[in-house]
């Protein structure tokens, strides 16, 4: 039996200085980011990756969150603005304070906004229906229609720069935007705005029946004399505003002396009535001629005034009552020789033959 061979191996001692092979003298310097395994590597990227991605959606969230908020406020304050089709856009839910037929100036804002463009947007109110219910800028419409009229460039003067309010609004609210933009026109009359003073009276949709009350609620940013002097001309306006084709020409100071004059001889209305009957061409300064005459005022055409007719019976002027229908409340007003009732209704739709006849029952039942 073989024995086994032992070989004696020395160790070296933990303190003695290590050796290296010939030609090898550098130590192996531990790596300090030890090299992981392609999986753990793509599992740690894919980490980093996420935690990249979650904090950019909660930047990109908050982003939207503050752009949404501002969207609000700004469409609360109706200066979101888009470009909406004039086909789009109706004008009946306020009556408008501006004579239709007779802007002389139209012409010039029209030759300004062809030159450098439309400065200030209208205003329009959404509809359930997808249009829009014109607020402020009925000249700014109105002269982009004549645009469109003359040019035929759809493109360029179909569509009108807007700012869209907010549905909801009442439609005293409504009235008091238009009123106070038209305020700062210096060419709106004192017949305008008695005018339209009567109207949100009439309408259907507003709570105030009184044509004075109305002044305060409509012209609350006038001061007192400017709002007295609206009152004043709502007697005007009311007692021959169907006569007179031209009464937003009408100055303050002839206006307010026919309405004192008005109110001693009240059958200088008649006078006016008569001299202006049939005299279908007339103009401007032949009306205010004649409400110069009556009063007495010195003038440079004489006898257009032919006759003073009689005296007028004596008694209230007019009477303003709200009636309830099947169809929503009625205002009603009656005045001498006048009947009118005002209701959130088009009448147009309905059959001639049952106006007739429901006008006819009216009529016949009265005392």
């Amino acid at each position: 039996m073989k024995k086994r061979r032992t070989f004696a191996i020395d160790l070296p001692e933990e303190d003695e200085a290590e050796t290296f092979p010939a030609g090898n003298n550098t130590p192996e310097v531990p790596s300090a980011h030890p090299r992981r395994s392609p999986m753990a590597a793509a599992i740690s990227e894919n980490a980093a990756s996420l935690r990249d991605r979650t904090a950019l959606e909660a930047q990109i969230r908050a982003e939207n969150d503050a752009l949404a908020a501002e969207h609000v406020r700004m469409k609360k304050l109706g200066l979101i603005v888009d470009m909406i089709p004039l086909g789009q856009i109706e004008t009946w839910k306020l009556v408008r304070d501006r004579a239709k037929d007779d802007d002389f100036e139209l012409s010039e804002l029209v030759k300004s906004i062809r030159e450098i463009g439309l400065s200030n947007p209208i205003r329009v109110e959404a509809r359930d229906d997808g249009k829009y219910e014109l607020i402020q800028g009925f000249r700014r419409m109105s002269a982009y229609k004549a645009l469109l009229e003359e040019t035929g460039d759809a493109e360029r003067w179909g569509a009108i720069p807007a700012g869209i309010l907010p549905r909801g609004e009442g439609l005293e609210g409504l009235y008091r935007r238009m009123v106070d933009e038209n305020l700062v026109r210096k060419d709106i009359s004192f017949g305008e705005m008695a005018g339209l003073a009567l109207n949100y009276a009439k309408d259907p949709g507003t709570a105030q029946m009184d044509p004075d009350k109305a002044v305060a609620e409509l012209f609350a940013s006038a001061g007192y004399q400017k709002r007295s002097y609206i009152r004043s001309f709502i007697k005007l306006v009311d007692r021959l505003g169907e006569d007179l084709k031209f009464i937003q020409h009408v100055p303050r100071s002839l206006g307010l002396k026919f309405v004192a004059a008005m109110e001693d001889r009240p059958e200088i209305v008649t006078q006016v009535r008569e001299a202006l009957k049939g005299w279908d061409n007339h103009s401007a300064t032949d009306e205010l001629e004649v409400l110069r005459q009556v009063i007495g005022e010195e003038t440079e055409r004489p006898g257009l005034v032919a006759k003073a007719a009689p005296k007028q019976r004596s008694g209230k002027a007019r009477t303003v009552f709200q009636v309830q229908t099947r169809t929503g409340a009625a205002k009603c007003t009656a005045s001498n020789g006048r009947l009118e009732i005002r209701l959130d209704r088009d009448f147009s739709t309905v059959d001639r033959a049952s106006l007739e006849r429901a006008l006819r029952d009216l009529l016949d039942g009265l005392k």
